[in-house]
Parts: C-alpha cells; sequence; structure tokens
C-alpha cells in the first residue's frame, strides 16, 4: 500500500481503445494509473493528462508485450515509477488489456500470424504477469482480457480465440496458485466492441455493427464504456470474493 492508502493499476496497452477507458474509469474511482503503450507516446502522455485532470496520478512506460527479452527492464522502469511517483515499492491491480487482432481464415492463417498472436495473447502475458508478481500487493487483483470469441464461433477468428482460450485456462491456474497470497485473478470476455481494434470494423462498417446488433440481447453493439465500467467494477471491494470466473461483458451476444 502507498502511504495515502491510494491503490495504484498497471493497464498494458491503455494508450487507446478499451485499455484508455478502463485507465480513465480507474481513475475516476481514486485509482492511480501506470499506463502502458507500444507506440503511440503522444496518445499515452494525452491519457496520462486526462487522468490529471480527473484528478488521479499517472505516469506511461513503453512497452512490448510480445517481446519477453524486455521485461526485466521493463519491471525496472515499474520498481523506478513506484519510487519516484508515489514513494512506494508495489502497486495493487494488473490489467493484461494489450493485444493484436488478426482476421483470417483456419486454412489461410500463417504461422507469423500465429506467432504473433501467441506472443502477445498468452506468453507475453505469461511471463510479464510472473515478472510483474514481487511489485504487485498481497490481497491485489489480475484481470485478464479474453473475448466472446472463445464462447461462440464466427470464421476468421480461429488463432486469437485460440489464444484468449488459452488465457481463460490460466487465469484458472494463475487465480489457485497465488490465492496464498491473496491475490484474485479473473477474466474479463468482451463482445464486439466499438473501437479501432481490427480496423475498426465494428465501429465503422454498417453492416457488421447492425448484424451484430440484431444479434446481441439488449439489441446494440458493445462501446468502450461498458468494458472499463466492468473491469474497474471487478476491482472494487464490492467484487473481493470473485476469483478465477470469466466474466463476458457483450450485452448477451449469441445467446
Amino acid at each position: 500500500m502507498t502511504k495515502d492508502k491510494t491503490k495504484i493499476a498497471l493497464v498494458t496497452g491503455a494508450s487507446r481503445g478499451l485499455g484508455k477507458n478502463t485507465a480513465l474509469t480507474l481513475a475516476r474511482k481514486g485509482v492511480d494509473v501506470i499506463v502502458t503503450y507500444h507506440n503511440s507516446d503522444e496518445e499515452a502522455k494525452s491519457v496520462v493528462s486526462a487522468i490529471a485532470d480527473i484528478g488521479a496520478q499517472a505516469v506511461a512506460l513503453q512497452l512490448d508485450t510480445s517481446n519477453t527479452k524486455t521485461f526485466d527492464g521493463f519491471a525496472e522502469q515499474v520498481k523506478q515509477s513506484l519510487q519516484d511517483k508515489w514513494q512506494t515499492e508495489h502497486f495493487d491491480f494488473l490489467v493484461n488489456n494489450a493485444g493484436v487482432g488478426v482476421y483470417a481464415s483456419f486454412a489461410d492463417t500463417t504461422e507469423d500470424d500465429f506467432d504473433r498472436l501467441m506472443n502477445v495473447h498468452v506468453k507475453g502475458v505469461f511471463f510479464l504477469t510472473q515478472k510483474l508478481l514481487p511489485l504487485i500487493n498481497d490481497g491485489g487483483r489480475i484481470v485478464n482480457i479474453s473475448s466472446g470469441l472463445a464462447r461462440f464461433a464466427l470464421p476468421g477468428y480461429a488463432a486469437y480465440a485460440s489464444m484468449k482460450g488459452a488465457i481463460e485456462v490460466l487465469t484458472r491456474y494463475m487465480a489457485k496458485e497465488l490465492g496464498h497470497r491473496q491475490i484474485a485473478v479473473n477474466v474479463v470476455a468482451p463482445g464486439a466492441i466499438e473501437t479501432d481494434f481490427n480496423g475498426g470494423a465494428v465501429r465503422d462498417n454498417p453492416e457488421i455493427n447492425s448484424f451484430i446488433a440484431s444479434q446481441t440481447a439488449l439489441g446494440r453493439v458493445g462501446l468502450p464504456d461498458d468494458i472499463g465500467g466492468a473491469i474497474a467494477s471487478l476491482l472494487s471491494e464490492d467484487n473481493r470474493w470473485v476469483n478465477a470466473q470469466r466474466i463476458e461483458v457483450s450485452g448477451g451476444q449469441f445467446l
């Protein structure tokens, strides 16, 4: 805990999309944030500035979640940032949000496509979390991000959905093995959301948007606020007894 008992979250891939929304939502709830970004330095600085405007504190650190060789150096940066910004050695919440998308049929998915997805969504999450464990407070929480595609099947997402299925299994194992430290680990599985992910197809293609809305019980496509709010809620004390669960946040897609 920091000396003023402010909670600190580390959100990967938080310069845009769902990660940005999650970071801002947490800030509105009084949680300080370590924002990571891959390439978008200016966007990350903008998020940090927005968090400051809300009244919380934040720093932005560059991270390539597909490159495990950089994780030692990144952990040192986190450690230094915690000391410089918050005068503490630990943070409370880890949200493994960073991701990439590949749309290709099973027959056309290349080995390079597969490896790219594996390195970000499975290997990166596994070893980044492992590397950051000494910096996470006992009693902290971890949220991994899956997808509705791990439950229902849409052609073109065989590789991507397989990675998310792996994350759902990994989440249960993490919860089991970190329980002795009172660290709860859950997975949030968004449905289709209006972001720039995969070229913004859900947001910008009226036919895709309309089709998904027609297949969703609540009659619309998801918005970033739907996901950021759910993640922030899961990290709150109200959900302290929720552990090892897959929580789909899709508005009832493809029931």
